[in-house]
């Protein structure tokens, strides 16, 4: 059990500039502006007449500040080509595309200096600047559920971090969403030594990342964690793409049962012809016998477009239909799940809901309000029935066509047809629930896991398989509960306002965009 409270801590970039060659003009009388997110002083308001000779040296250290002058606006994000509309319409200003009709250029050369050096191999070297003024980011353990001393009912208890660490590559490409941060803590130099002690500090039995680099994992972050003492798998998206998603456990708490990638790109499909992709891994506790003590762990990072819920629904429902056949035991049951990721959509959205009330009922519903990433969607276009054509194979019960064994998927959708439901509908036959509320348990305000220059919402989750007795508040502890997982404590979130405190994200200590998700949970089997 987790008792510790954990901070993570931001800095002021400073400002330096070598004046030697360096020529200016300016008008009075001077006027100068401070930004409150980014440095605590501002830089001199000159004109350059000489920005740069090729014998001045390449280390000048630029305040963000400086970058809102509109000379030196960085680029938006180059439009990427598997994520182009295919409906025609064009593409919707939003925090991580490109607003239609704005130029495309590659990363400023700021940030692609800082990142062009050597990447460092095996365990991260210490902190480039230990010395910086530090400001603290607190997130304390909530416990939920109060710990039972018996075991004689085949408990066994485990930790689970969710984490989007932020791919180099998509924040080089991505640059303008990071003006508000010190080019300094941008580099994948810094970044990696605090995302590796980040990981090292929670130290949970089981970690699901997303946007994990290839060569990155490859090189660093795999030889890394096996160092620690964690077995690792990776699928890296398909195409071009140069990130993927990973599973790691620590391998003095569970031994690998089966390990399943998930392509969610399909030939000649339309609606599933993106590159995201996710990953299944059965895990079995060690010591264990017989794989009813079995929990299958997912991860995945789901299409970011917010006009295209359609494609969402559809890469969530192949995932659905695989953790289903993978899940599946002898006696046609599923084990305990845990769904980990980045599902780009809001916990008002319907997508969302769809995971949680395990029906969505979507006829008339606009493509660009599933996901519920905009409050004012421009992509109007409906959802069409059925989601996905026939010849995918899958159900509106989310399986695969002649997986009949499923008794949960069954009930529901004998349910259903005695209800008379006949409207378009998807459903899958997982009772799964979120590890957060969503909601600051003091304050009432939201829960934020991903915050850059454009927005502040919550797109990342754990949900799980409850036990059946979790909503009675576990008051007793003398009867076994039925198979599943109990929520004992969770890393809490913090709100928009203590995000801006300390400068956003990335900051001088927390080195991705997107904060960790980390619970602990009780498994009944």
């Amino acid at each position: 059990m987790f008792v510790r409270p954990l901070s993570t801590v931001g800095s002021a970039p400073g400002v330096a500039a070598a004046w030697k060659q360096w020529y200016w003009r300016s008008t009075f009388p001077f006027i100068i502006t401070r930004n409150p997110f980014t440095s605590q002083r501002p830089p001199f308001p000159f004109t350059w007449t000489e920005l740069h000779r090729s014998d001045h040296p390449r280390h000048l250290h630029l305040s963000p500040v400086l970058m809102k002058h509109p000379d030196t606006e960085p680029p938006v994000k180059r439009r990427k080509s598997s994520e182009c509309e295919h409906s025609g319409e064009g593409a919707q200003p939003s925090p991580k595309r490109s607003a239609s009709g704005e130029r495309r250029e590659p990363s400023p050369a700021w940030l692609r200096n800082i990142t062009d050096a050597p990447l460092p191999s095996g365990k991260p070297s210490p902190s480039l600047d230990s010395t910086r003024i530090k400001t603290e980011l607190k997130r304390q353990w909530e416990e939920l559920t109060e710990s039972c001393a018996s075991t004689s009912f085949g408990t066994f208890e485990f930790s689970v971090m969710s984490y989007n660490i932020l791919s180099q590559e998509l924040l080089l490409s991505n640059a303008y969403l990071y003006k508000h941060c010190n080019p300094h803590v941008l580099e994948w130099r810094h970044r990696f030594t605090n995302l590796i002690n980040e990981l090292e500090q929670h130290a949970a039995d089981i970690m699901c990342l997303q946007e994990v680099q290839e060569d990155h994992y490859r090189k660093q972050i795999k030889p890394s964690l096996e160092q620690l003492g964690y077995h690792c798998e990776y699928k890296r998206r398909t195409g071009h793409k140069l990130d993927g998603c990973m599973v790691g456990f620590k391998k003095s708490r569970f031994t690998l049962f089966s390990s399943h990638p998930v392509e969610f790109f399909r030939q000649g499909i339309p609606i599933l012809d993106r590159d995201n992709v996710g990953l299944i891994v059965v895990l079995k506790p060690l010591g264990a016998s017989g794989s009813e003590c079995n929990v299958c762990v997912v991860t995945t990072h789901l299409l970011y477009n917010p006009r295209r819920g359609d494609i969402k629904l559809a890469q969530l429902s192949l995932l659905l239909a695989e953790i289903s056949r993978v899940a599946q035991q002898d006696d046609g049951t599923t084990c305990p799940i845990l769904l980990c990721g980045d599902f780009n959509s809001v916990p008002t959205s319907p997508l969302y809901a769809f995971i949680t009330d395990s029906k969505l009922e979507y006829a008339g519903m606009p493509i660009g309000k599933v996901s519920g990433q905009e409050e004012s969607p421009r992509g109007q276009r409906l959802l069409t029935s059925p989601l996905w054509p026939p010849s995918l194979g899958i159900s509106p019960l989310c399986q695969y066509e002649g997986q009949t064994n499923e008794p949960d998927v069954k009930e529901s959708q004998q349910s259903g047809s005695k209800k008379g439901l006949n409207k378009p509908s998807i459903e899958h036959g997982f009772k799964l629930t979120s590890v957060y509320s969503h909601y600051l348990k003091e304050s009432g305000h939201r829960e934020i896991t991903t915050y850059h220059s454009r927005t502040a919402i919550t797109v990342d989750y754990i949900f799980y398989s409850p036990a059946q007795r979790e909503e009675s508040g576990w008051a007793e502890c003398s009867a076994a509960p039925q198979r599943g997982l109990q929520l004992l404590s969770r890393l809490t979130l913090v709100s928009e306002a203590e995000l801006r405190e300390v400068k956003g994200l990335p900051n001088q200590c927390h080195s991705s965009d997107h904060l960790p998700l980390v619970a602990r949970f009780r498994l009944h089997s």
